[in-house]
C-alpha cells in the first residue's frame, strides 16, 4: 500500500511539472472554468475536477479519462521508417494510427475557414486522453472501432449521475448513459453534435471520421478561436470539466504540435492511467440489451452490435 500511494504522489508531481510546462508554452495562464452566462454561452469560470451538476452539457459528462502524459523528450517531427531504439516511448507516444490521423485532419480541414482554427493536433490530443486514439488505432477500413469503446455507467457511483436517453441505443444501457466512441461522447450529446464524417448516410459514435468530425463541431460551437489560449481553454473544459482534464489535454496538444508521423492501425501505444482509478470507484455492468439502432443497415456489423459489454477507453 505504501508504495502504491508513493507511486501515485510521485505521478502527481510528474503530471504537475509537465501540464504546467504546456500551459507555459501555449501562453496559458491559471486555467479558468466554464460557466454560462444570461445568453447560454459558456464563459470563464472556476473549474472543477469533479463531475456534478450540469455534467450531461459537457460532450463526455464528465466522465473518466486517461491521465498518462507525453514523454519528457520532444518527438522528431518526421522520422524516418523504423528510426528511434526498440522501446523509445517517444517515438511510440508520437505515432498516431494512420486512419486515426486521417479523420483527424479531416475533421481540420472541414471546418477550415469559419474562423474557429481548429488544429487537429488538439482533436489528436483529446483523442489520446479519451480513447488512447481509439485503443491505438483497433479500427476497421471504414474507421469504425472493431469493438465498442464505452465509458462507465453514469449512475452517480463516484461519477456524474446522467440517466438514460436514449433508450440504449448508442450504449447498450437503458438505465444511466454512458460515453461512447473514440471521442467519448455521451448519448444526449451525440443526439445534437453527431455528424456522418465518412459520407456514408450515417451518424456512427463509434466511427472515428464521425466522432472526429463532431468533437471538432463541438469545440467550435460558441465561433470560439481557439488560436487564442482563452478560448482554447474555454473549448477544451466544455468538454470535460476539469482543470486536470485540461492541463492534461494541454500536455497532449504541446506534444503532438512538435511532430508526429504516422503509424499502422493497430499498433498505437495505449495508455495505463486513468483518472477513475483511485479507491471506491468501480464501473457500473450496463443495462438493458437495446434494440437494433434506427438506420442500421443490414450486415454492417459496426451499426447492429447487440449489448455492448461496459468496456473502459
Amino acid at each position: 500500500m505504501a508504495a502504491h500511494i508513493g507511486r501515485r504522489l510521485r505521478k502527481g508531481a510528474a503530471t504537475t511539472a509537465v501540464a504546467a510546462a504546456a500551459v507555459a508554452a501555449l501562453s496559458a495562464s491559471q486555467a479558468p472554468g466554464v460557466t454560462v452566462d444570461d445568453q447560454g454561452r459558456q464563459s470563464a469560470g472556476d473549474a472543477t475536477s469533479a463531475p456534478d451538476a450540469a455534467a450531461d452539457d459537457s460532450a463526455t459528462g464528465n466522465s473518466p479519462y486517461y491521465t498518462d502524459l507525453p514523454p519528457l523528450n520532444s518527438p522528431a517531427p518526421s522520422p524516418s521508417a523504423g528510426s528511434g531504439e526498440a522501446g523509445d516511448r517517444s517515438a511510440a507516444e508520437a505515432g498516431i494510427p494512420a486512419t486515426v490521423l486521417d479523420a483527424y485532419k479531416k475533421a481540420e480541414a472541414a471546418l477550415r475557414g469559419t474562423g474557429c482554427n481548429l488544429p487537429w493536433q488538439l482533436l489528436a490530443a483529446i483523442g489520446k486522453v479519451e480513447s488512447g486514439q481509439a485503443r491505438g488505432g483497433r479500427v476497421d477500413a471504414d474507421g469504425t472501432t472493431v469493438s465498442p469503446i464505452l465509458g462507465p455507467q453514469l449512475d452517480g457511483n463516484g461519477f456524474a449521475l446522467i440517466r438514460d436517453t436514449d433508450n440504449g441505443a448508442y450504449d447498450g444501457n437503458r438505465m444511466y448513459d454512458q460515453a461512447v466512441g473514440p471521442m467519448q461522447f455521451i448519448p444526449s450529446t451525440w443526439s445534437w453534435a453527431g455528424r456522418d464524417g465518412n459520407g456514408d448516410g450515417r451518424k456512427d459514435p463509434n466511427n472515428i471520421y464521425d466522432a472526429a468530425l463532431a468533437a471538432g463541431h463541438y469545440l467550435c460551437r460558441y465561433d470560439w478561436d481557439l488560436s487564442q489560449p482563452g478560448d482554447l481553454r474555454k473549448a477544451i473544459l466544455s468538454y470535460n470539466n476539469s482543470t486536470d482534464y485540461l492541463n492534461t489535454v494541454l500536455s497532449w496538444l504541446e506534444y503532438y504540435r512538435k511532430g508526429t508521423h504516422e503509424i499502422p492501425d493497430g499498433t498505437g501505444a495505449l495508455p495505463d492511467d486513468r483518472s477513475d482509478a483511485r479507491p471506491g470507484v468501480t464501473p457500473s455492468a450496463p443495462g438493458t440489451t437495446p434494440p437494433a439502432r434506427p438506420g442500421t443497415r443490414p450486415g454492417k456489423p459496426s451499426g447492429s452490435r447487440p449489448s455492448p459489454s461496459p468496456t473502459a477507453p
